[in-house]
């Protein structure tokens, strides 16, 4: 992974400097706003931090949707019944529409009741955030112990997720599990795979409109198989140490 950073980081210093020689650049993308910001008589960021925020950004918008989706294929793939549920709401969606071949709507995206509750499934398994820190603003009891003022506290995802007591069988991958719940939109104490408070994830909806949209295409457009990997590890974070490997067959 440190050896991965450095790569990246090289990458988006080049970048930056490609950019920061070109002053007539429109901005295009969040990276130039940054370096809009950079060449102000004041700026707010250093170069250092400014290169840091956009390695940042790439994990926790790339790389946190693209694990829960290759784990959610995986978990698919073991499990035809969901399949077949997702290819019903999927494929009457296609039924609906003027042209089945349109892209899809927010209406439609909105109607995806059962993807909705996959989604959820696949997150709360998934716990790709194995930790979360808050800092205790006072001295705050629990269970007969003190968290004194100005601690810091590392909240466990998984370990909610994870407990029978509040999920029943919760290895199982069950996205009915779901059905008849209001949908939750923000963390709670029983669910923070976004996080919660007022540190709750920004990019929570965004997610999971591309994870919609990917389950979208994948369940009308294709069958697949599984080639090889599959593996997973924590170390703490989700991983892959194989891969995960399938082979797409187009429906029609």
């Amino acid at each position: 992974m440190h050896g991965g950073r450095k790569k990246a980081m090289k990458v988006l210093k080049g970048m930056m400097q490609e950019r920061m020689a070109d002053p007539e650049r429109k901005c295009e993308d969040f990276f130039d706003h940054v370096i809009q910001e950079l060449r102000r008589e004041k700026p707010l960021l250093t170069e250092t931090i400014a290169l840091d925020l956009m390695f940042v950004l790439l994990f926790a918008s790339f790389e946190t949707t693209a694990l829960a989706l290759t784990l959610g294929v995986k978990l698919l793939t073991e499990n035809p019944r969901v399949v077949d549920a997702l290819t019903e709401e999927h494929e009457a969606i296609v039924r609906n529409r003027e042209d089945p071949d349109a892209a899809v709507t927010w209406a439609e995206y909105k109607s995806m009741t059962f993807t909705a509750q996959v989604i959820m499934e696949i997150v709360r398994l998934a716990n790709i955030v194995p930790g979360i820190f808050r800092k205790a603003l006072q001295d705050v009891e629990i269970k007969g112990y003190t968290v004194p003022a100005g601690w810091g506290i590392m909240v466990c995802p998984p370990a909610v997720h994870l407990n029978p007591d509040i999920y029943e069988d919760p290895l199982a991958f069950n996205p009915w599990r779901w059905q008849d719940k209001p949908e939750i939109t923000g963390g709670t104490k029983h669910f923070m795979a976004f996080g919660g408070g007022l540190r709750f994830c920004v990019g929570t909806d965004l997610t999971k409109v591309l994870m919609a949209t990917f389950i979208h295409n994948l369940v009308t457009k294709y069958r697949w198989k599984t080639v090889k990997g599959g593996n997973i590890v924590r170390t703490p974070g989700l991983g892959f140490p194989d891969g995960f490997d399938i082979q797409l067959f187009p429906k029609n």
